[in-house]
């Protein structure tokens, strides 16, 4: 039987400059789907893109290569993921001038 997970990573955390989601460890999954709701925004937040990084300990991170649009209020957005290492987090370089309230979510299966 398959194991499943849904953490919340990020819940009205204000996002703005460069912004990242604390990491969470995914080691044991074999499969997530992120996804990334804006609450409340101010200025253009919606120009950015968010991407997904990887870390083997928590600490340095890489570019995983999955990247996606961050939503305009009240909208979200998802992408899906395979073989994704150790750890992960989602990190935003916001215009000048914007922020977003992010509700982040990562479901794993494994």
């Amino acid at each position: 039987m398959r194991e499943s997970c849904t953490a919340v990573v990020a819940r009205n955390d204000v996002w703005q400059g460069v912004a990242a989601s604390e990491p969470y460890e995914t080691a044991w999954a074999d499969e997530a789907v992120v996804f990334l709701r804006n609450l409340e925004s101010q200025g253009a937040p919606e120009e950015a893109r968010a991407w997904v990084q990887i870390s083997a300990d928590g600490i340095r991170w890489v570019d995983e290569g999955t990247s996606f649009p961050v939503p305009a209020q009240g909208e979200v957005t998802f992408c899906r993921l395979r073989n994704f290492g150790g750890y992960m987090r989602v990190k935003t370089i916001l215009p000048p001038g914007a922020s977003f309230k992010a509700l982040l979510s990562i479901a794993l299966k494994g």
